[in-house]
């Protein structure tokens, strides 16, 4: 009898015990990564309390108190960190937003009466569309950015369906609905809006991320009416027609690929009633733009079309387009249909023009110029915001107070009524409220790979605290 050879002996696993394998390794991988972050963020909210202690006013029994109630908080988040969320923890009060895959709903909490924002993401869409690392880098950047800038995530999680984000609600609704409600904006209002976005633009830089999709629909407004920015890729942003890889190759694209009909529209061209024909059609179909499948180019950076790649300056040319959009009422590049957007794009230096109707100063046609130009000149692309900062190089923020203008009153107050105030917001009838719970497997069903969304699940320490003990029932 001949002996067998290596390769005769080898072991050939089946799919499920590969999939089953890769569970456990990413499993085990994350749970002691877990515990070695929890670990130490556990010592820096101390070492952040002890600092804190050092202030000479304190006396010794109000240090102790104080060392006492942050004990309380760490073992409240520890039982929180242990109980498991799920989607009946919270009442849907109404839809106030919807994207390619999912909704957003306005919920509260049930044992604190807190109220969020919770996006929905449907994870059989997440796995087709091969959004998974959209949805990992959505969720690593609202773990990170935790500041003024940013709207605040407080809890994520997930069950055999959906993935959930708990976000902080911010009631004043979007730019783009207020931009929607103007003709155009102040010089001095725009001037506000371009600074905040700039400042909230230059804090995720720091952080390392670039946003990639800057635009009026993303610019959230709080109840004071000052910027927050979100959807980091998620919701109206998972969308084919979002994908950089799918816009390296839009001048190939078809009017089906941005929408599931014929979505054209008349800009009007060749009199002096242009600018007010074209301002007036982007009103009508923005609204379309945002919240159907239809994606839209507008205030994509020439240079994320190219097979080169891009960096950090893509988020400044957003906001050029943005600011030229609040000045005179439509973005710049604006056409008839997404492939001439794209060649108006990438020939911006024959396009960017202004049209001689709606006079803006020359401060800031120079700004929006030195926003929308080649990546490498371009304002904010060497040093962030410190250039817009800058009076020799940006005369056009002349007066703005960079250090306190979170605390300034903003340029447009914000009216809100209560706590769960959705009139800022629009309406969706057709999207039931329940949220549909997780149906249990059938015998033969296939499930999904769950442990691609492995380490998912998510809670901020400040989220159990915001109003100190949850009431029990």
């Amino acid at each position: 009898m001949s002996t067998a050879t290596a390769t005769d002996t080898n072991i050939r696993f089946s799919g499920h015990t590969l999939d089953k394998a890769t569970k456990a390794k990413v499993t085990l991988e994350n749970y002691y990564s877990n515990l070695i972050a929890q670990y130490v963020e556990r010592k820096q909210r101390q070492q952040k309390l002890e600092e804190s202690l050092k202030d000479e006013s304190l006396s010794d029994s109000q240090r102790q108190e104080k060392r006492q109630q942050h004990a309380q908080k760490e073992t409240e988040f520890l039982r929180l960190k242990r109980s498991r969320l799920g989607v009946e923890d919270f009442d849907p009060l109404k839809v106030i937003g919807r994207g390619a895959f999912g909704e957003v709903r306005l919920v509260q909490k049930k044992d604190t009466g807190h109220v969020y924002a919770m996006k929905i993401l449907r994870k059989a869409d997440m796995l087709e569309k091969e959004q998974v690392a959209h949805v990992r880098a959505e969720r690593d950047v609202l773990v990170e950015a935790d500041h003024q800038w940013v709207v605040k995530m407080y809890y994520s999680f997930q069950d055999p369906i959906n993935l959930y984000l708990i976000m902080e609600f911010l009631p004043g609704g979007d730019m783009m609905t207020l931009l929607m409600k103007k003709d155009t904006l102040s010089e001095e209002c725009t001037q506000f809006y371009i600074a905040e976005t700039a400042l909230a633009i230059d804090s995720i830089h720091k952080l390392g991320f670039i946003h990639r999709d800057i635009k009026p629909d993303n610019l959230l407004l709080d109840a004071r009416g000052h910027i927050k920015l979100s959807d980091f890729g998620l919701c109206t942003g998972l969308k084919k027609s979002h994908r950089t890889d799918f816009y390296r190759d839009l001048s190939q694209a078809k009017p089906s690929d941005f929408t599931n009909s014929s979505f054209e529209f008349s800009l009007g061209s060749g009199n002096p009633m242009d600018s007010k024909r074209r301002a007036e059609s982007w009103k009508k179909n923005r609204r379309a733009l945002a919240y159907s499948t239809v994606g839209t180019p507008d205030y994509i950076a020439p240079e994320v079309f190219l097979q080169t790649g891009y960096g950090p300056a893509a988020d400044w040319w957003s906001l050029g387009v943005i600011m030229y959009e609040m000045l005179i009422g439509y973005p710049p590049f604006c056409s008839e249909n997404p492939q001439e957007t794209y060649r108006k794009v990438m020939s911006w230096r024959d396009t960017l023009v202004f049209p001689p109707e709606v006079p803006i100063s020359e401060e800031a046609r120079e700004t929006i110029v030195r926003f929308c130009c080649e990546c490498d000149r371009r304002l904010g692309s060497a040093r962030g915001a410190e250039e817009l900062k800058s009076l020799g190089a940006c005369q056009f923020f002349k007066g703005v107070d960079w250090d306190h203008i979170r605390e300034r009153p903003a340029a447009i107050p914000v009216q809100v009524k209560s706590i769960d105030d959705t009139s800022n917001f629009d309406d969706f009838p057709d999207v039931k409220l329940e949220i549909p719970s997780a149906p249990l497997p059938q015998d033969g069903e296939i499930i999904y790979k769950d442990w691609v969304f492995i380490n998912y699940t998510f809670k901020r320490f400040e989220g159990l605290t915001q109003r100190g003990t949850p009431t029990k029932k």
